[in-house]
Parts: C-alpha cells; structure tokens; sequence
C-alpha cells in the first residue's frame, strides 16, 4: 500500500527548505532523514524527554510529536541555527561556560528551550528558571549547572544588549 507523501516547504534556521514527506512524517525524522540536520536529538519518542526540542515559529515544540505537514509554511530553528555569524549564542556559551553538559544527547534540546525561555523572561527567577526546564530530561547532571548555565545565559544576553 502507497502511502500518500505531501510535499512540505520550512523555513529552517533561516533558509527556505523542501521535502516530500508522508503524512505520518515526524518533524524530529523529517530534520534528521530528510534535511540532513542531526542535531536535533530523539530520546524517548514520546514527548516526555525534551531531546527533540526545537522551535516552531520561535515557540518549543517536541519535534517528535509534531507532524512535518503540521509544520509547513513555518519557521523552525534546530540547535544549528542558534549561532549567529559562526558565533555561538548566548545561551549556547553559558552552557560551555558553566559545564552545564556532559554526555550531551540531552544539550540541542535543553539550548532550544532556554532560547525561546529568556527571550520571554530575560531576568529569570531560580524557581523560573527551574520550572523552564523542569520538562528536559538530563539523565547526567543533577541540574545545578544547567541553571547556572540559565542565570548565567540571561547576563550575558544583556550584556549584548548594553
């Protein structure tokens, strides 16, 4: 039996790409098999983790419970497209800076949410930043580090911003 392919268009991390896809297509499969760009990571396949985590026209979505047909017509930005001008990004340098990864299956995700998290509440409160990323699974770190990495993400945003 033939199933059905759709032809989808995204804008992904900035650039216009194309697929066929079948319906069933997971946005997590159509990033990874179909345009190439790995580093969006599926742990649990059930939306639980937060590995797959990307951002949907700037909001987190779990990739591996969205649609790619869903995601026509939209912006996705993966953990490639956090860097800016070859530059890692805020948040992507607090993570470094801070040790907030260690076996790093977990990181594409965790960076994903932290982006869209601080740029909706720049100046984050512990318990804030807490309950941000409360929904990603690190199976490696007791999460000391990964807030820190938040705190320490949110200063360095607004020292660009000076």
């Amino acid at each position: 039996m033939n199933e059905t392919r759709h032809h989808v268009t995204l804008t992904v991390n900035g650039v216009v790409r194309e697929a066929t896809v079948p319906g069933r297509r997971l946005l997590s499969d159509c990033l990874r098999h179909d345009l190439g760009l790995t580093g969006t990571h599926v742990g649990c396949e059930h939306g639980v983790c937060g590995a797959c985590t990307v951002l949907l026209d700037g909001e987190p979505v779990r990739s591996c419970l969205t649609f790619a047909v869903t995601a026509d017509g939209h912006e996705i930005t993966t953990v490639e497209g956090l860097a800016r001008d070859g530059e890692p990004s805020p948040v992507q340098r607090a993570f470094s800076e801070c040790h907030a990864l260690q076996c790093g299956f977990c990181t594409p995700g965790f960076l994903c949410t932290v982006t869209a998290f601080l740029r909706d509440n720049p100046v984050p409160t512990e318990e804030e930043a807490l309950e941000a990323v409360a929904g990603n699974l690190c199976r490696c770190t007791g999460y000391q580090n990964i807030l820190k990495a938040v705190h320490r993400a949110a200063e360095l945003q607004a020292e660009e911003g000076r």
